[in-house]
């Protein structure tokens, strides 16, 4: 099946869940990723339940603290 990874077409096998797509892409930090999923996100407990279908469009996002003084 095809997906598009952060922009990018991408042929993955069927009943690939989220988590094994965290892993497939070597996401740097996982523990702090958050994953949108046809923009809607997805809650980091059900990575591993959440499974992607055939044209869906994945993001990993980062949230980063910090402002000025």
């Amino acid at each position: 099946m095809k997906i598009t990874v952060a922009g990018d077409r991408k042929e993955v096998t069927d009943g690939l869940t989220v988590a094994e797509l965290i892993k497939q892409e070597n996401v740097e930090t996982p523990e702090y990723v958050t994953v949108s999923v046809n923009e809607e996100f997805i809650e980091s407990g059900s990575f591993a339940e959440h499974v992607l279908k055939d044209g869906d469009e994945v993001e990993f996002l980062y949230f980063m603290g910090g402002g000025m003084r």
